[in-house]
């Protein structure tokens, strides 16, 4: 640990962040322009009631305009075997993936991921050199059947049975 005078190095921030296993998602939006995806793991539920939930996007990336500009976004979690999907939004496109694309309540949607919510943003945070998007969840669905994705320490992981 270091005492609060001492500079935090980010790169080393982010590798400690990085131990700690996430889900993997894309965040989808829907402007003017087309359908708009990107893959991030910073998501997380904030209330259930009103139903609530966040995303972080870097005040550098394009689908910060994007969302800013739909003012909706849809989160799809993405299930153990959507690694091509996850790298292909994550700006690593390959031509020759065929993603399943769908569309619900006119929000673009990946119909095999695990879990989708579909979301209108209520507010905006600027937060460092990133802006949290709080968005009120209207519809979501969930297959409980499918196992998510995982992201920890640099690489995608999946959930094992637990002995015993």
């Amino acid at each position: 640990m270091s005492d609060t005078d001492t500079p935090i190095d980010p790169r080393e921030l982010r590798r400690a962040c990085g131990s700690f296993a996430t889900g993997v998602t894309v965040i989808t939006t829907r402007t003017e322009e087309g359908d708009h995806g990107m893959t991030a793991n910073a998501f997380m539920s904030v209330s259930l009631d009103p139903p609530l939930l966040t995303i972080s996007l870097d005040k550098g990336c394009r689908m910060l305009g994007l969302v800013r500009r739909s003012g909706r976004y849809a989160v799809n979690v993405l299930s153990d075997h959507m690694e091509d999907v996850a790298m292909h939004f994550a700006g690593k496109p390959d031509p020759k993936l065929r993603t399943a694309r769908g569309s619900r309540n006119g929000l673009p949607v990946l119909p095999d991921a695990q879990a989708v919510f579909l979301t209108q943003v209520e507010r905006e945070i600027e937060v460092g050199d990133h802006v949290l998007f709080i968005g009120r969840v209207h519809d979501f669905d969930c297959k409980e059947a499918l196992a998510p994705l995982l992201f920890c320490g640099g690489r995608f992981e999946r959930l094992t049975a637990a002995a015993g």
